[in-house]
C-alpha cells in the first residue's frame, strides 16, 4: 500500500483512522504535501485559495533543452504564423539534420505541463505536434518559440476557491479552416470553476466546415 488518501475536515476522525492503520501497517503522516508528480501545491487558508505550479518542472525543461538563457517570449505562437507539409525537410542532407532535432522529445515535455497547469500553450502545442514525423526548420522555430513563452511564464500557476458560491463558467473558441494542409478548423474549450481551469482542450475539428457558424456549432 503506498498511498493513503483521507479527506474531510473531521480531524479527531482522521487521527482516529490513522493511529488505527499503524496498527496494521508501516506509515508514517507526513503532513499536507507539498509536491504532487512534480507539481508545487501552494495554500491560504485564510483566503480560501490552492495553487498548483510547474516552475520547478520548467525550469528543469528549459535546461534540458538550453533555452534558459532565451530571449523570453510574449505568446506561446507568433500572430498570423502558420505551419504546414510544405514546410518538412525535403532534402536528404536536410531531412539529416532535422532528424537530430530534439523535437519529440521537447513537444512531449511540453505537453506534460500543458496537460497539468498550462492550458495557455494547449493551441501551440496542437499545432506543433502534427510535425513529429517529418519536421522542418519553421517548425522547429515554433516549438522553441514556446519555450521562450514558458521562460517568461514559467512562475505562473493555477488558483483555486477564494468564493463560498460555486460558479462554473464554460468558455469555447474556433479557429476556422486553420490547418493549411487539410483545411481542418481548431476547437478549444476551457472549464473554470470560480475562476480556476480545470479542463481544457485544443485540437483539430475531426470534419471540414465551409462557414465559421458551422465550427462555432461544433466547438460549443
Amino acid at each position: 500500500m503506498d498511498d493513503i488518501l483521507l479527506i474531510g475536515n473531521d480531524i479527531p476522525l482522521m487521527e482516529d483512522v490513522k493511529a488505527s492503520l499503524r496498527k496494521s501497517f508501516s506509515m508514517k503522516d507526513l503532513g499536507e504535501a507539498a509536491y504532487i508528480l512534480g507539481i508545487k501545491i501552494y495554500r491560504d487558508r485564510s483566503k480560501r485559495l490552492i495553487g498548483l505550479s510547474q516552475s520547478m518542472y520548467l525550469d528543469k525543461v528549459l535546461n534540458r533543452f538550453n533555452m534558459n538563457d532565451s530571449k523570453k517570449g510574449f505568446i506561446p505562437m507568433s500572430h498570423g504564423a502558420t505551419l504546414s507539409d510544405t514546410q518538412c525537410a525535403s532534402m536528404p542532407d536536410e531531412q539529416e539534420r532535422m532528424s537530430r532535432v530534439p523535437y519529440a522529445s521537447t513537444i512531449g515535455s511540453i505537453m506534460f505541463a500543458m496537460i497539468c497547469t498550462r492550458p495557455d500553450v494547449s493551441y501551440a502545442l496542437s499545432v506543433t505536434s502534427r510535425y513529429q514525423s517529418n519536421l522542418g526548420d519553421a517548425h522547429w522555430v515554433a516549438v522553441k518559440n514556446i519555450l521562450k513563452y514558458l521562460q517568461r511564464t514559467k512562475d505562473q500557476f493555477l488558483v483555486y476557491g477564494g468564493s463560498e458560491e460555486f460558479i462554473v463558467n464554460g468558455y469555447t473558441d474556433d479557429g476556422f479552416q486553420t490547418d493549411k494542409d487539410d483545411s481542418q478548423s481548431q476547437s478549444g474549450y476551457v472549464i473554470c470553476p470560480n475562476g480556476g481551469a480545470v479542463s481544457w482542450k485544443s485540437s483539430k475539428q475531426e470534419m471540414v466546415v465551409d462557414l465559421i457558424m458551422e465550427a462555432e456549432y461544433i466547438v460549443a
